[in-house]
């Protein structure tokens, strides 16, 4: 019992010396990384701290931003360089980012996320270095022998030996005191940056966020010359913020069909082109709509950059309790952003059937590139053949599964022979930005497929939605099932003056039976 508790001593003594060892190294070890993300129009490097405070340094040509974390947890903080983005004048690009700051969320949400990844990373480095110390420890005193340990421990008990080795433990102990208490100056970067509050640098601002209250931006030339640059995004974020804003309210009160017992209903988004001040509308009516999922047709983006990460997001963010299913638009080519919405917790589909909420998917993304993306070649003939392939494949898959209820593709053009065929219920595609549908395609051997493109969500005209308001009209889509069918389909139009009129809700057995080009009794005998 006595060798029990002697042993337990040791231990307990070992762990005391290689804990501030840890805590330590995964102290040293957050202040000293850094990670790269994508901030609004930006990729960004991302440098934590404990100054309790996210500085935003857009480099000399504009003022620094400094505003206080909501959650400051431990101190925590950030200060994030603002890098290149692909704009060709500063204008653009603060007007840019200053509609992504009237929807924060998404990229607020996506800065925590790093911001506690990196400390997660840190904090199991230094445990993994107090426990390899403490095994090493382990290691050493169990090759010293029972032995040698009992002429150490002799030698020890001398009154000269012991104050000295006593004396090397306490100062070791202090020091490792000394490495986890006392902090570098946590604004090592801005410690001599005098600080001014927005609403006084720009007092002819409307406050209408708590948040913007907070925000203080660094005092100097690039504060003065930047005036004019800075007034125009303000107006820019007012603007946005209000229209955006008033909208989202304006959607509380839309009267849509709720789904009777045994049915569930899916939001369907499309062609939303970065427009992430759209996103809470949709939610809103998603809401009304007393929705559970979410079908998204893509092209989020523009041209698939990585620094659009920012209408991912945006996205997640406000469907952060809803399945998402979706597929890329040719606006999203490469595979970054596909990565990204896999990364982000979308299910997204790649050719082959699947199970979500009790609902039977099928569809792909877009294997085209537009214009603006990195892939574009101009050959439309390697265009029509790509969609061709891609409509073969889906085809074959879903008649092959024989249960697939929707398919989902962004082109209408992908899902052709797949809508002749009569293997699924319904055909989700947008793309085209307008309303093509509901209509009735019927299979040879008499089998239904509704098939129904959505308008862009966004407001976008071509590619391109962020903007104070909406380009043009938007859209989106309501769709009821009931045990994993389709049965019903109801749009939302949005006008570009802020009015939203939701169309008449579409029973698809309805349409089937009113469709001409379905074969009577008769004509089945």
């Amino acid at each position: 019992m006595k060798k029990l508790l002697k042993g337990l001593l040791w231990l307990v003594l070992m762990v005391a010396l290689v804990a501030p060892v840890g805590v330590a190294v995964a102290k040293t070890t957050f202040e000293t990384s850094e990670r790269s993300i994508s901030i609004g129009a930006h990729q960004a490097t991302l440098r934590p701290d404990y100054s309790g405070e996210i500085v935003f340094d857009a480099g000399p040509l504009l003022p620094m931003v400094k505003m206080p974390v909501d959650d400051p947890r431990f101190g925590i903080g950030a200060t994030i360089y603002l890098g290149d983005a692909d704009v060709t004048t500063l204008d653009e690009l603060v007007a840019r980012d200053a509609v992504i700051a009237s929807q924060p969320d998404g990229e607020v949400a996506a800065v925590r996320a790093a911001l506690r990844d990196m400390w997660i990373d840190s904090a199991l480095r230094g445990v993994g270095v107090a426990m390899a110390l403490l095994v090493l420890s382990f290691v050493v005193w169990s090759a010293v022998g029972a032995d040698r340990r009992a002429e150490l421990a002799a030698q020890w008990r001398r009154p000269n030996r012991r104050r000295l080795v006593g004396g090397a433990v306490a100062v070791g102990l202090v020091a490792a005191s000394v490495v986890v208490v006392v902090r570098s100056d946590p604004s090592s970067a801005t410690n001599d940056v005098s600080w001014v509050k927005l609403t006084e640098a720009f007092p002819e601002l409307v406050v209408d966020q708590p948040f913007v209250e907070k925000l203080e931006l660094s005092d100097g030339a690039a504060l003065r010359g930047g005036e004019t640059i800075i007034s125009g995004a303000l107006t820019t974020y007012q603007a946005s913020s209000e229209f955006f804003d008033e909208l989202a309210e304006t959607a509380k009160d839309v009267r849509v069909r709720k789904p009777d017992d045994n049915q569930t209903v899916a939001l369907v988004v499309t062609d939303r082109h970065d427009n992430v001040a759209m996103d809470p509308t949709a939610r809103q009516i998603a809401e009304n709509a007393e929705a559970s999922l979410l079908l998204d047709l893509g092209d989020d983006t523009s041209n698939g950059a990585a620094w659009e990460e920012f209408s991912i997001n945006s996205l997640a963010r406000e469907f952060e309790d809803f399945d998402v299913v979706a597929v890329a638009g040719n606006h999203d080519q490469g595979t970054h952003i596909a990565d990204y919405m896999r990364d982000s917790g979308f299910t997204l589909l790649d050719g082959e059937p699947v199970d979500v909420d009790r609902i039977r998917f099928i569809g792909s993304s877009d294997p085209r590139s537009s214009g603006l993306t990195k892939g574009y070649t101009g050959d439309e003939d390697d265009n029509i053949a790509a969609i061709s392939q891609q409509d073969e494949e889906l085809t074959e898959a879903a008649c092959d599964d024989g249960d697939v209820a929707v398919a989902l593709v962004h082109s209408g053009a992908s899902a052709k022979q797949l809508a002749q065929s009569g293997c699924v219920d319904l055909i989700l595609s947008g793309h085209l930005h307008r309303q093509v549908g509901p209509n009735v395609v019927v299979s040879e051997d008499g089998d239904p497929t509704v098939t129904l493109a959505t308008g862009t969500t966004g407001g976008a005209i071509y590619a391109f939605a962020l903007g104070t308001g909406l380009r043009r009209e938007a859209q989106m889509t309501l769709v009821t099932f009931e045990r994993g069918k389709p049965v019903g389909v109801q749009l939302v139009d949005i006008d570009t003056g802020g009015a939203i009129t939701p169309q008449d809700y579409v029973e698809l057995d309805d349409l089937i039976a009113d469709s001409p080009d379905m074969p009577d009794e008769e004509d089945e005998e």
